[in-house]
């Protein structure tokens, strides 16, 4: 079943009295920043596309969309997105280059924190999950199963935009000249460096190692992915669960 309106976080709990059966898995998005946030979705080739690939939801509330029980994909969070006067819409982080709210197959330009699912894999239905600092942040995000079995959270609850190393930074100037940090790049975006990267020579867990640009990340965020080879204490799994995904966990989040 698909949630597809606005809902008050107090009726959550309800959402939740639905057991996910063999047919589908739920995703549920709770906005507790205190500004809006545009989630992103983005199925992997090959992947059946779910119902909506990109909507907002307002400050305080939430939205639920369903995906198939054999899926994969990425969810994130776009921020400080309007339209302008020619019907061109954007966001100043994790924005997705679509011009729409639907992002329509594209993902979110980096830095920006997501969300990877891979449900029903390994051929004996268990969901393999992840939130991946690899691509830099621009969100705080939680992912907490509702219900399945052998589950754990993960996610990154840390306002890190304040805090992000200088040379990480990126910085949005108003009109009246001033300055916020509103995302912080991985070392990989921000130099380019294969050693950074995890390519060419850098391509194997044996030659790409921790920097001290991920191990910022990972120390802030210890189940995210800081880095591409990071497996062995960012990946979870759990079976026939649904998801509840919140943005600005904890306390919320301003601007």
């Amino acid at each position: 079943m698909m949630f597809g309106s606005m809902a008050p976080l107090s009726v959550l709990v309800l959402v939740f009295f639905s057991a996910r059966g063999c047919s589908a898995a739920s995703f549920t998005f709770v906005n507790n920043c205190q500004y809006t946030v545009w989630p992103g979705v983005l199925s992997n080739a090959g992947n059946a596309a779910l119902s909506t690939t990109g909507f907002a939801v307002e400050a305080g509330q939430s939205r639920s969309i369903e995906a198939p029980a054999v899926w994969s994909g990425r969810f994130w969070g776009r921020t400080l997105c309007a339209t302008d006067s020619t019907g061109k819409f954007s966001c100043g982080t994790g924005d997705c280059g679509s011009g729409k709210v639907e992002c329509s197959g594209r993902s979110a330009a980096p830095p920006a924190t997501l969300a990877e699912f891979t449900l029903g894999g390994g051929g004996n239905g268990t969901d393999y999950y992840d939130v991946s600092l690899v691509d830099g942040y621009n969100l705080a995000m939680l992912v907490v199963p509702q219900g399945g079995s052998g589950c754990g959270s993960t996610g990154c609850v840390a306002d890190l935009n304040g805090v992000c190393p200088s040379d990480l930074r990126v910085v949005l100037r108003s009109g009246t000249g001033a300055s916020e940090s509103v995302a912080c790049k991985s070392a990989c975006d921000a130099f380019g460096s294969p050693q950074y990267c995890c390519s060419g020579a850098y391509s194997n867990p044996n030659t790409c190692k921790p920097s001290s640009y991920s191990q910022f990340f990972k120390n802030a965020c210890p189940k995210a992915y800081s880095y591409a080879f990071d497996d062995a204490t960012s990946t979870f799994t759990c079976s026939s669960a649904d998801y509840l995904i919140t943005f600005c966990p904890g306390t919320a989040s301003t601007r």
